[in-house]
């Protein structure tokens, strides 16, 4: 039996990224709720090391679940995420990048144009 998400936050994320589905038609936000619907246990967990090995300079990416801070990153990227580790956050900061919560991401770019997946 599958146990409720009781966090009114992540509840009002999924909300918000289903209705920005239905209003602007970009089904990257339904597919990221979709994935933050599942168990935590089943999130998406990524390390700096392979953000450096799969995204290019100046990409937008988006993590389903949390961005830890193993490896080294080099590339200006602007990457978005339910969490950061604070190792993480330091080091894409370090390497001129920006650290997004879906959200922001979500009020910034509501098309998903050009957004980057990473699981």
């Amino acid at each position: 039996m599958a146990t409720a998400k009781t966090d009114p936050n992540l509840l009002a994320l999924i909300d918000r990224l289903k209705a920005e589905t239905r209003s602007g038609g970009a089904g990257i936000w339904r597919d990221i709720a979709l994935r933050l619907e599942k168990a935590r246990t089943n999130w998406a967990e990524v390390n700096l090391s392979k953000l450096e090995r799969y995204a290019s300079e100046g990409d937008i990416v988006v993590v389903p679940g949390k961005v830890l801070g193993s490896g080294a990153l080099s590339k200006r990227l602007t990457v978005a995420a339910y969490g950061f580790s604070e190792a993480a956050k330091v080091k894409i900061e370090a390497a001129g990048g920006r650290n997004l919560t879906l959200l922001e991401l979500v009020g910034e770019m509501p098309q998903g144009t050009g957004v980057k997946l990473m699981r």
